[in-house]
C-alpha cells in the first residue's frame, strides 16, 4: 500500500474536500482519502497509479503539490454511512436556506443576499454531487456535473445582468434589516454545517481542526454581507449590497468552474 500526501493550498472548506473526492472517485486503487483542513494537506492511501492520482488533483487547480509518496500498512478507512448521512445534513441546510436568501433577497431588493443564496446552492450541487457519485458510473457523473456547472454559471451571470442594472437605474434602497437578520442565521446554518463536519471525524482523523469561522469562506460571506447591510443603513445607499453581490457573484462562477472540471 502507498501513501501519498499533498498539500493543497485552495483547499479551506468542507466544499473542497467534496470537489477533491468526487474528481478522485473514477480512479483506480484508490482506498482511501484523508482530509486535513487546517494543514491544508490530502493524504491518499492508494496501490500504484500515483501520476493518475497527481494529474486528476491537478486539473482542479487548487494549488496542489506533492509533498510524499511511501509505503505504508497503516491505513484509515473510512466510515462511509456516516459519512452519507452527514453529507445528506449539510446538503439539506445549504439548500433549506439557499430557497430562504433568494426569496428575501428578491424581496427586499438586496443583491448581496440573492448572491449568498447561489453560494449556497453552490455548496448544495458539491454535497448533491457527492452523494450522486456513490454507486454511479463516471460517465454519469460528469454529466451531472457538467450541466450543474453551467446552470450555476447562468444564475451568476444573471445576477451580474440585474447588478449592472442597478448600477446604472435608480432602484429603491434595499432593506438592511432583512438583509443583516437573513445573513445572521444564515451564518448559523454555516457554523453548525462545519460543527457537524468536525464532530463526524475521529479526533485522531485531524479534520477540520480549524476554527469554523476562519477556515470557511462562506462565514466570511455572510459577515460581508451583514457589513454591507450596515453600510447601506449608515450611508443610505445601496452601493455597498451591489459591491458585496458582484463580489460573491465572482466567486460562485469561481466555484462553477471548479465543478466544471469534474466533468472533464
Amino acid at each position: 500500500m502507498d501513501k501519498s500526501i499533498f498539500k493543497i493550498t485552495q483547499m479551506d472548506c468542507p466544499s473542497e474536500e467534496s470537489l477533491i473526492r468526487m474528481k478522485l472517485d473514477s480512479v483506480e486503487g484508490i482506498k482511501t482519502l484523508d482530509f486535513n483542513i487546517s494543514d491544508r494537506k490530502l493524504t491518499v492511501f492508494h496501490e500504484g497509479n500515483l501520476p493518475e492520482i497527481e494529474i486528476a488533483i491537478n486539473k482542479l487547480k487548487l494549488g496542489d503539490q506533492l509533498i510524499s509518496s511511501e509505503k505504508t500498512e497503516d491505513v484509515k478507512m473510512p466510515e462511509d454511512k456516516k459519512q452519507s448521512k452527514l453529507l445528506w445534513t449539510v446538503l439539506i441546510i445549504n439548500f433549506v436556506f439557499f430557497t430562504i436568501e433568494l426569496t428575501t433577497g428578491w424581496f427586499s431588493k438586496s443583491m448581496g443576499l440573492v448572491a449568498d443564496s447561489l453560494d449556497m446552492l453552490a455548496d448544495s450541487i458539491v454535497y448533491g454531487l457527492s452523494l450522486f457519485a456513490v454507486g454511479k458510473s463516471a460517465i454519469r457523473k460528469k454529466k451531472v456535473a457538467t450541466l450543474a456547472g453551467y446552470f450555476q454559471i447562468l444564475l451568476a451571470v444573471i445576477g451580474f445582468i440585474e447588478v449592472l442594472r442597478r448600477f446604472v437605474g435608480s432602484e429603491t434602497l434595499p432593506n438592511f434589516s432583512t438583509m443583516i437578520l437573513v445573513s445572521i442565521f444564515a451564518l448559523i446554518a454555516n457554523a453548525i454545517c462545519l460543527f457537524l463536519l468536525q464532530k463526524s471525524k475521529s479526533n485522531h482523523e485531524a479534520h477540520m481542526k480549524a476554527s469554523m469561522i476562519f477556515t470557511s469562506n462562506d462565514i466570511i460571506i455572510n459577515l460581508g454581507v451583514i457589513m454591507a447591510g450596515l453600510c447601506v443603513m449608515l450611508l443610505n445607499s445601496g452601493i455597498p449590497d451591489l459591491i458585496i453581490g458582484s463580489i460573491v457573484f465572482i466567486l460562485v462562477i469561481k466555484g462553477a468552474f471548479k465543478i466544471l472540471q469534474l466533468g472533464k
